[in-house]
């Protein structure tokens, strides 16, 4: 019931236990799920609507463009369109570079797999095509394949071997054409069997810092251009060392007219993207400086000869037209496996990420499923048109999105702009230095360091975060891309596992006036129920950690249950024997007297007789509760070797804040399980053995706010019995408070009410 006009409210019912719980609510006893056979069946039958729903959930395209609204979204994926292929043109051919390969793949791989991800793709705004990140993994695998001694071949006029290039690069583009097909398989079967979630497995630290590693290890690859030197390749871990040892060793024989050359492109290119930054929202489109440059350094290289006069790399022959599908070498698939899936996970968690960010801003769903299979097929299909692996480009993705493209048609426009290139067009950028595509390449890697202010913001909400990050980022240079990124998702877990394995316990206090039940430490006007202390853990009981909930309950609780028991076994001991002493004195006086033997346990002096059921003098353990006697010890004692005497008999003994064994006021344990969400067996045990021990002392254990799943499983594990009965447990903390008041009869409730607790909470639940 609700109170007009105020925010109260008030509830009277019965207390409940689980038992009582069921009934009342009704629980069912049997699933309202289909019988397994009977989801079998409808998942098999077959109609016509579900039939075109499938094949329309496979080929979205077929969906979408039948209702394409050509007024509103025509001009801006025309304009978005030719706006990303002309950033396709210069990008493709530096990315390339990257992974070692001719500028021309770096075209067909920014144009045949475009083309299948227009069918097959869910998200309207990203940017199919290559990505510095899986270029740089595709590079340290066509660079590990394709090493120089295998293409070494023997010059009879000097006398000297030289690398074959032209071969080493036909094999390098027949290894990334094979990798890519590989990556296209793996990604297709992982969607086949619905294994999208894995890409959850990286976080967003994770993916911040191996994706800023990976733009330093694209950096380290690029500075031989930058400087135009030759530099060998290194492989393995610590490679990254290496090379940036060597490149530095190889600085005074830099060659000048390359250096100049990337000294005045890169202050062009920065100044020219930050006005485009700076003015976005008043320039109907970004100036497209990137092409403008490589236009501009073509033609300053083709007049001014500067291969032929200063000795500057340019990129070469790049040939034109289409070239007819090639079955990749499927016997370079042994040496791809690991590389393959790595590129594979990283591939999709870039998509996916940036697919959903457009999602969600846009107001449409990115099924993350079919992007994993529309990406699969589009690697695979590029693997036999001599495309490397792809993902999606941010900077082209966002430029896709501000210059108005709403669809993925403006994927055909780009695609369409880069046909003319590769058709007519691509021969003419024989001339460009490499060093302005290197140049590309590094100023286009701002957004990836721009992450590096992550860390002051990690540092100020999460350390934890911050730790994956950091390990994330040394890992990866450390150990290369593959191993780097095996290594962060498996520290990454371990943070998780020992978040769980150590997580906050707390001691819970009543809100006087609510039926609240909060952290004692947090809140000021938490109290501590006289008799009753009540545990939470901040996660599930399970068997990492069922060590350290044992002992944090103790130490919460303040009662050292080993040493308790121990104590209360040798008592028992000690009084076992006191009490044959004394039947063998009482038959000696009886023989003595001629009487005949009759029971001691009659003839017991007063303060020897022993409590109900445990054979514990009552002059020890002082006043009973309820008919059970209750033992605890206080928490700051230790051994010390001292004895007491009672009666003449020696004990060991502990002392502890000036007092000797005490009895705390407690009577009874309530253990707030809202937080766990799992039990395993080790779970059941661990409560068994607390139940059975904690019991043993006098002090009753109770289980709150159990869900119901985890009630199923206690209950399938066997916790229950008559010894642990299924009505210890309450569906709430106030519940189980309640029944232990109530069966803990008037010194409880005195004590309770004293707490400035309403007396009618007694008989009923109000709040």
């Amino acid at each position: 019931m609700v109170a007009q006009g105020t925010k109260e409210f008030y509830v009277e019912r019965d207390v409940l236990d689980e038992p009582c719980l069921d009934e009342r609510a009704r629980k069912r006893t049997q699933s309202n799920k289909p019988p397994l056979g009977q989801r079998l069946k409808d998942s098999l039958r077959c109609s016509v609507p579900r039939l075109k729903s499938i094949f329309l959930s496979y080929i979205p395209i077929l969906a979408w463009l039948p209702q394409y609204p050509i007024r509103e979204n025509l001009i801006g994926d025309i304009i978005s369109g030719f706006s990303v292929g002309i950033m396709h043109l210069p990008q493709g051919m530096a990315y390339a570079l990257l992974a070692s390969l001719p500028p021309v793949t770096g075209l067909y791989s920014s144009f045949y797999p475009v083309l299948v991800y227009i069918i097959f793709g869910t998200s309207k705004h990203v940017s199919i095509g290559t990505f510095s990140v899986v270029s740089v993994m595709v590079g340290s695998v066509t660079e590990r394949l394709a090493v120089n001694s295998k293409f070494m071949t023997y010059n009879g006029t000097n006398g000297t071997a030289v690398v074959d290039t032209a071969m080493q690069l036909a094999y390098r583009v027949q290894v990334a054409s094979s990798l890519s097909l590989l990556v296209g398989i793996f990604q297709i079967l992982l969607a086949l069997v619905r294994f999208d979630f894995l890409a959850t497995y990286l976080s967003v630290p994770l993916v911040g810092g191996y994706t800023t590693a990976a733009a330093i290890q694209v950096v380290l690859a690029q500075l031989k251009y930058i400087f135009g030197v030759e530099q060998p390749k290194f492989n393995g871990p610590l490679s990254q060392i290496y090379t940036f040892v060597n490149i530095c060793s190889l600085l005074p024989k830099t060659n000048i007219g390359t250096l100049v050359t990337s000294l005045v492109t890169a202050p062009i290119l920065i100044v020219v993207k930050e006005l485009n930054d700076y003015y976005s929202k008043k320039l109907p489109l970004p100036i497209p400086i990137e092409l403008i440059v490589v236009i501009g350094a073509t033609i300053i290289s083709y007049y001014t000869h500067l291969k032929e006069n200063f000795h500057i790399s340019v990129v070469g022959l790049i040939p034109s037209g289409m070239n007819a599908p090639v079955v990749p070498d499927l016997t370079l698939f042994p040496d791809l496996i690991g590389d393959a899936f790595a590129i594979a996970v990283v591939g999709y968690a870039v998509v996916i990420s940036l697919g959903k960010t457009f999602g969600v801003k846009h107001g449409y769903k990115v099924d993350s499923n079919q992007e994993l299979l529309s990406l699969g097929l589009s690697n695979s299909v590029g693997g036999f048109f001599q495309c490397y692996p792809i993902s999606c480009s941010m900077a082209r993705s966002l430029v896709q999105e501000t210059t108005g493209g709403k669809t993925q048609v403006a994927g055909i426009f780009s695609c369409a702009f880069l046909l003319i290139i590769i058709l007519k067009i691509g021969s003419l950028f024989e001339k460009l230095p490499k060093a302005v595509l290197s140049v590309i390449v590094f100023v286009n890697l701002k957004h990836m360091f721009e992450q590096f202010g992550d860390i002051p913001l990690l540092w100020r909400r999460n350390k934890i975060d911050l730790m994956v990050w950091v390990v994330t980022l040394v890992c990866t240079i450390l150990l290369n891309l593959d191993l780097g990124l095996l290594a962060s998702i498996v520290f990454a877990l371990l943070t998780v596992i020992f978040r769980s394995q150590m997580p906050r316990y707390s001691v819970l206090g009543h809100v006087p006036g609510t039926e609240l039940y909060l952290d004692m430490d947090t809140y000021e006007e938490a109290k501590k129920i006289p008799g009753i202390t009540i545990f939470q853990s901040s996660t599930a009981l399970y068997y990492a950690n069922e060590e350290f909930y044992k002992t944090a309950l103790e130490e919460k609780s303040g009662i050292d249950v080993k040493k308790m028991l121990t104590m209360k076994r040798q008592q028992e001991a000690v009084m076992e024997r006191e009490k044959k002493k004394e039947e063998k004195k009482q038959k000696k006086m009886a023989k003595k007297l001629g009487l005949k033997d009759k029971s001691s346990s009659k003839d017991q002096p007063d303060d020897m007789q022993t409590d109900q059921g445990n054979g514990i003098p009552l002059s020890i353990i002082g006043v009973p509760f309820n008919g059970q006697d209750n033992w605890a010890f206080s928490g700051d004692s230790n051994d010390t070797g001292t004895t007491v005497d009672m009666n003449k008999t020696t004990i060991p003994a502990v002392e502890g804040d000036g007092e000797d064994w005490q009895r705390l006021d407690i009577h009874t344990i309530i253990l707030d399980f809202s937080t766990s969400n799992f039990a395993d067996t080790v779970t059941v045990k661990t409560l068994k053995n607390i139940f059975r021990d904690v019991g043993e002392l006098g002090i009753d254990m109770n289980i709150a706010g159990c869900q119901v799943c985890v009630v199923e499983q206690l209950e399938t594990a066997g916790l229950f019995s008559e010894s642990l009965p299924k009505s210890l447990l309450f569906p709430t903390i106030h519940d189980a408070v309640l029944h232990s008041l109530r069966l803990r009869g008037g010194a409880a409730l005195h004590l309770y009410e004293n707490h400035e607790c309403p007396p009618d909470m007694i008989n009923g639940t109000k709040m």
